[in-house]
């Protein structure tokens, strides 16, 4: 018999603002959850970090509903309008051998030594962002500064033009801000229908004139044979353009407002070189921008800590319990800097570790030592009971960020520019995942 679903308010603002008391509870009482979803549909949370850990490497658990077996072979899928079926062809939502031959073909681009190429880059763009808002002494961190700079990195990686960047941000956050089953991903579907529309456009544009570019090398390996479908070339750049700037955003918004609420410890930290590396670490532990990973199915039943997982049940590893449990993390609800080891699961784990963790990691630490660098009095410029957190299952940031600073020392006063040694390398154990 199902276990009764409770209400854990899973949209609800003052939940999001603080989730960790009742991921707490849940770790300690109910380690396997089933919440009930505004649509209604059941969704089984994994809660401690042991049980999260292996999901993220479960065979049984897919990311393709279609590789659920049911009495009469393939499981049946819900109704998806023509015009949307192009996203189910994304990678993020497949199984292998298809998972393997996607990532195989966008890899190339996200290994560390190429991503460490984008540093001079990244800071370039840090610095030009910085050099706009510092007179000022205010500013959105998120609009004026987390926002813009993965946007522009990821638009000129994949060849659009950075005067497009806010339209693609405006479409993917109502995206990423639906649930996948309720009525707020119906009224996403104007902003998925118009990203679509955009991306034909752009790779019909590459066909016509190649660029030096992602997307030109994703549109040449789609006409040299069978390795990407029309509308895998597609869900392949709208994932890209999403995640690639998402994840950022919500990292640097999220590791800067830990820091602002850890004054004492963040500038003890700060007096150490290299600081950034480990710091980045455990802001990504210990507020991560992701809530939870990606849904999953169950492929067949399974038990856990005496709890029956249906076969096409939706499971959910919560990366926010798991990276605060006390099993894992001495003191783990506590802010630590300089912790070592962390080995948290805020980008995953296994196949579907996320593609872009090691720029990530790079932009946000370029970005906000600069940023600590330049503003060395920052602080909030609002109540912190004030902040709005996004809505959405799997992602976790906040809205807005306002804050100010009187002290604004020059790019040479300060610390804006980051010593090559202080930019965090991913652990090794996390460079053989390259998968998003």
């Amino acid at each position: 018999m199902l276990p009764n679903a409770s209400d854990v308010p899973l949209f609800g603002a003052a939940f999001k603002a603080n989730p960790y008391p009742v991921y707490a509870r849940l770790r300690a009482d109910e380690p396997v959850h089933v919440a009930r979803l505004p649509s209604g549909q059941r969704a089984w949370l994994l809660t401690r970090y042991a049980d999260a850990l292996a999901a993220l490497k479960d065979p049984r658990l897919v990311k393709d509903r279609r590789n659920i077996s049911s009495v009469g072979g393939k499981t049946r899928q819900p109704w998806m309008p023509g015009m949307l079926r192009p996203l189910m062809e994304n990678m993020l939502d497949r199984d292998p051998p298809d998972h393997t031959r996607l990532r195989i073909l966008v890899h190339k681009a996200f290994t560390p030594h190429r991503i460490e190429q984008l540093r001079a880059r990244i800071q370039s763009i840090t610095d030009d962002l910085l050099h706009a808002v510092v007179p000022d002494g205010r500013m959105d961190l998120i609009r004026d500064f987390a926002l813009p700079l993965p946007a522009i990195v990821i638009a000129e990686m994949l060849g659009i033009p950075a005067s497009d960047r806010h339209r693609f941000h405006r479409w993917s956050a109502r995206i990423v801000a639906a649930d996948p089953s309720g009525w707020r991903m119906v009224t996403a579907i104007p902003s998925v229908l118009a990203f679509l529309r955009y991306l034909r456009r752009l790779v019909r544009s590459r066909r016509r004139a190649p660029g030096d570019d992602l997307v030109s090398a994703l549109v040449a390996a789609e006409e040299q044979g069978d390795q990407l479908s029309e509308d895998e070339l597609v869900a392949m750049i709208f994932l890209l353009l999403v995640a690639g700037h998402e994840t950022t955003v919500n990292l640097i918004g999220n590791g800067v407002l830990a820091l602002l609420r850890h004054p004492d410890q963040t500038e003890a930290a700060r007096q150490s070189l290299g600081w950034i590396r480990p710091a980045i670490e455990e802001l990504l532990r210990y507020s991560g921008p992701l809530e939870m990973a990606t849904e999953r199915y169950a492929r067949e039943d399974i038990m856990m800590h005496g709890v029956t997982i249906p076969r096409g049940a939706l499971v959910f590893a919560v990366l926010a319990s798991a990276n605060r449990d006390e099993s894992q993390f001495e003191q783990a609800a506590t802010l630590q800097l300089g912790r070592d080891p962390n080995r948290h699961l805020a980008f995953g784990h296994g196949a579907h570790y996320c593609l872009g963790a090691t720029l990530a990691r790079l932009e946000g630490a370029i970005a906000i030592d600069a940023l600590l660098g330049r503003c060395t009095d920052l602080r909030l410029a609002i109540a912190p009971d004030s902040l709005r957190w996004r809505r959405g299952l799997v992602v976790r940031g906040v809205d807005q960020l306002p804050v100010q600073w009187t002290n604004a020392p020059t790019a040479a006063e300060g610390r804006a520019t980051a010593p090559a040694s202080a930019a965090p390398a991913p652990p090794s154990r996390q460079r053989t995942d390259d998968a998003p």
